[in-house]
């Protein structure tokens, strides 16, 4: 997919039943290990701790047009992490390369720190490209995720 089929946008509130149907998908839950939240969890959680904190960055994934997910960095602790979320229509077709290079070029922080589980082969080699580097394994409960960092 070409730079320019692909762009970022603000989040607006009406992104979000279309980010809470992408977090539901099993095959996106499978594969991220990521547990999806009940409803009103999910709008809570979207509009207090990442619309509703000013530290957090986060954008909008356009494609063709088409909403396809969301970047996100955050401050845990001292460290500022990265994650993304794109819909399953949007796989492979190069749209998640190309809006992490978009959002990194906003995205000034570094290190930034992202946490993928350990067998989302496709998530580890996307941050690789972009110059993330391994630095070791953590658990998130009984899974083991893989900690990149982007100096």
């Amino acid at each position: 997919m070409s730079d320019g089929d692909v762009r970022l946008r603000d989040v607006v509130e009406a992104d979000l039943e279309v980010f809470l149907a992408q977090e539901h998908d099993p095959e996106a839950v499978r594969r991220s290990r990521f547990a999806p939240r009940p409803r009103e969890a999910f709008l809570r959680h979207w509009t207090t701790r990442i619309l509703g904190d000013p530290t957090v960055h986060v954008q909008a994934v356009i494609a063709d047009g088409a909403l396809a997910g969301n970047l996100v960095a955050w401050w845990e602790a001292d460290k500022r992490f990265i994650g993304y979320w794109l819909g399953r229509e949007f796989w492979g077709r190069g749209v998640g390369g190309v809006a992490l290079g978009l959002f990194l070029e906003q995205e000034k922080t570094r290190p930034l720190h992202a946490d993928p589980f350990h067998a989302n082969t496709a998530s580890v080699r996307l941050l690789e490209k972009h110059g993330f580097r391994r630095t070791g394994t953590i658990r998130h409960g009984e899974d083991e995720h893989i900690l990149l960092v982007l100096s």
